[in-house]
């Protein structure tokens, strides 16, 4: 699949039914702001933090260090590719509220590229 039709939008505003929201998130599941807030209107479960809820996947970002936060996406990387069906949109998790930069987020995302994972679509900055 070619890179440009993997890109996810900067301001997503509607999903279709098979498209889930990625967003970053705090251990505590406390939604309260930025696009886990945003991802409230799609099912997202307050108190938890991690994982696949409504039309949403939550990856923890506010806690740590960046090693601290790879196994969590290593944790969705595996998820998608076991759910080929969905189309994960990711924004440009932890890069807001949490203070991460796109520069130490976007390397924990390369196996979606090395291994073509082609349902999970990146901001561009991510692929840049």
């Amino acid at each position: 699949m070619e890179t440009k039709a993997r890109i996810s939008a900067p301001w997503i505003k509607a999903l279709s039914k098979n498209e889930i929201f990625v967003f970053g998130s705090n251990l505590a599941g406390h939604h309260g702001g930025g696009a886990a807030r945003l991802a409230m209107n799609w099912g997202t479960i307050w108190g938890q933090g991690v994982g696949l809820q409504g039309q949403t996947y939550a990856i923890p970002t506010m806690f740590g260090s960046v090693d601290e936060i790879k196994p969590y996406v290593d944790e969705f990387l595996n998820f998608a590719k076991e759910h080929s069906e969905l189309k994960f949109l990711v924004t440009e998790i932890g890069c807001g509220i949490a203070g991460w930069t796109v520069e130490e987020i976007a390397p924990l995302f390369s196996r979606a590229i090395s291994e073509n994972i082609e349902n999970v679509y990146l901001p561009e900055s991510f692929w840049r």
